[in-house]
């Protein structure tokens, strides 16, 4: 039965929440500290009406041990009845008190089977919650190299982990990804059903982060039928299979060698402008490339007048069309543009004035 399921999981993929580690050490000790607990208060409630309690020899009151039996044989349901309430207070306060102690104390007792089943419901639902409310999320496929770099450049972002999920096929990239924040469902991608596990066609954004450049090509083509109005980038580590990839549905290819090739090539060249594109594909520090909406008090201004405000404007997006900067289209901001900015991080210091650097480019 167990493998049927585990075969079963490998076909639609597992969905996994990130959870925040268990102490193990600490939930036993808490429970025990529950259990003495629950001992305590029924023995000290015991206590206070030990008169109204039978014990042999008949008329003689409780002892402090007697009390102390009595909950112990209470809590566990043994019950030899050799100690029994006759009162009418003693007996409402079994009924209202130790009987409610009882169930806490038999919980603690088989709190690790009752764990075990309340998880599976909270899976269910969570699950089922996740899937109905889950749009306009991104999916990275792979979570080698690649794929981890691009889900910590998504955070960095400020893009937060619950609208990132990823999609691999080894229990190890699984943990690792949930330790980030991030939803994850561990399956073969090239599988409908484990993509649809990941949303993917509500997905606004896919990366395919593959270490095959011919698993990248049928993901993409697959990713591409089953969520048609999404951005789809993917990686290809050699060239001549890029355009396969943008056949395939890719909106973007990035190769990986010829990209390092070149950062490598730029900074043996010019240290300084190599060290620039090196902070800006740095997500945590320094500089950042961003596209965003203009802000209602950039409305009508030029490029220039932003380059003035701290943001370096590389490329006016209108009507679908591309304005890069060198080629001087756009003379005043609409309503709908979208620009992409290099700017300072605001948690950066120290790093200069972003003018400066406009200055210079001017």
């Amino acid at each position: 039965m167990a493998v049927e399921q585990q075969s079963v999981e490998g076909r639609i993929g597992r969905l996994v929440f990130p959870t925040k580690p268990i102490n193990a050490p600490r939930q036993i000790a808490i429970r025990v500290v529950i259990a003495l607990a629950c001992i305590v208060i029924t023995t000290a409630t015991v206590w206070f009406e030990r008169y109204g309690y039978s014990n042999e020899p008949p008329g003689k009151p409780l002892s402090l041990l007697d009390c102390l039996y009595y909950t112990t044989v209470t809590l566990s349901t043994t019950g030899y009845g050799d100690i029994a309430p006759i009162s009418p207070e003693a007996r409402l306060t079994n009924v209202f008190v130790v009987t409610p102690l009882r169930l806490v104390f038999l919980i603690v007792l088989v709190g690790t089977a009752l764990e075990a089943l309340t998880k599976s419901t909270q899976y269910q639902w969570r699950a089922r919650k996740w899937r109905n409310t889950v749009s306009d999320h991104t999916v990275v496929i792979g979570y080698g190299v690649k794929g981890r770099s691009a889900v910590r450049s998504l955070l960095d972002s400020g893009i937060p982990g619950n609208r990132i999920v990823v999609v691999a096929n080894d229990e190890e990239s699984i943990r690792e990804a949930t330790e980030q924040g991030v939803t994850s469902v561990q399956g073969d991608a090239r599988r409908e059903p484990v993509l649809m596990q990941a949303g993917i066609s509500r997905a606004r954004r896919i990366i395919i982060a593959t270490d095959e450049d011919a698993t990248s090509v049928l993901i993409t083509m697959l990713a591409k039928r089953l969520a048609p109005s999404a951005t789809i980038v993917s990686a290809a580590k050699e060239t001549s299979n890029a355009q396969f990839l943008r056949d395939s549905g890719a909106d973007g290819v990035i190769v990986t060698a010829e990209a390092v090739g070149r950062l490598l090539s730029l900074s043996i060249e010019s240290p300084t402008a190599g060290n620039l594109m090196e902070d800006l594909l740095d997500s945590g520090r320094g500089l950042e490339m961003v596209e965003r909406s203009i802000t209602p008090e950039e409305l009508g201004l030029g490029p220039d007048d932003l380059d003035r405000e701290g943001e370096l404007v590389l490329a006016v997006i209108r009507d679908g069309h591309t304005y890069r900067f060198d080629e001087g289209g756009v003379k005043a901001l609409n309503r709908d543009d979208r620009i992409v900015v290099i700017r300072q991080r605001p948690e950066s210091q120290g790093l200069g004035d972003l003018g400066a650097i406009s200055d210079e480019a001017q």
